[in-house]
């Protein structure tokens, strides 16, 4: 459960960063916004194996 918390908090940390590249088209803030989602992509990876590997063990 703490790796899902870390997920919203990164949406949450990302949502200001979105903000300024889709309504104030600030190109700095955009390169921060894909940083943060491809963080995001690998931890929804840890989580999906970690979560794999606990229905196995089942």
């Amino acid at each position: 459960m703490k790796k899902f918390n870390e997920v919203k908090a990164l949406v949450a940390a990302l949502e200001a960063d979105a903000d300024k590249f889709y309504n104030k088209a600030n190109s700095a803030a955009g390169t921060r916004v894909r940083k943060g989602m491809q963080d995001l992509k690998n931890l929804a990876q840890s989580i999906r194996l970690e979560v794999q590997e606990t229905k196995n063990k089942a």
